[in-house]
C-alpha cells in the first residue's frame, strides 16, 4: 500500500491528513513533510492518523521526530487517533502504548477538536 499525505489549513494549524502504513517505505516522505511546514514557518502541526492502518517502528520514530522537531523550534504537535480507536485501541494507538511512548503525545478524537486550543487532549 502507499502512502497517501493531504495537507489542509485551519487557522494557524497545518494539517497533515495521512492515509496508508507508516513504515520504512514511506516514513520519509512523512518525515519531508513535516520538514517542509517548518521550514515555511508553520508551528502548529497536526498529524491525523485516523486513516493509518499500519505502524511499525520507524512509524514511531518519525512521529518522536517530528514531536522533537516542533518541541525545539517552540511548536506544537497534536495526533488525531479516531475516538473509539482511542479508547479501544486503534492500530497506532496499540504500538504508541506498548513501546511506552503514547503519553509524549497529544492525542484528539478529530481533527475540528485538535485544532481547538480550549479543547483537551485524550488521556494517556
Amino acid at each position: 500500500m502507499t502512502l497517501k499525505v493531504d495537507e489542509s489549513e485551519q487557522g494557524p494549524w497545518t494539517v497533515l491528513h495521512i492515509t496508508g502504513e507508516l513504515d520504512l517505505v514511506t516514513t520519509p516522505e512523512v518525515r519531508q513533510r513535516v520538514h517542509d511546514a517548518v521550514a515555511a514557518g508553520r508551528r502548529e502541526l497536526v498529524l491525523d492518523l485516523s486513516r493509518v492502518f499500519f505502524c511499525d517502528s520507524s512509524g514511531v520514530g518519525v512521529l518522536i521526530a517530528s514531536r522533537r522537531l516542533l518541541h525545539s523550534c517552540r511548536g506544537r504537535l497534536r495526533l488525531i487517533l479516531p475516538a473509539s480507536g482511542s479508547e479501544d485501541g486503534s492500530h497506532v494507538n496499540r504500538v504508541l502504548a506498548a513501546l511506552g511512548v503514547r503519553r509524549l503525545f497529544e492525542v484528539y478524537p478529530d481533527v475540528s477538536t485538535a485544532v481547538d486550543d480550549r479543547a483537551q487532549p485524550l488521556s494517556a
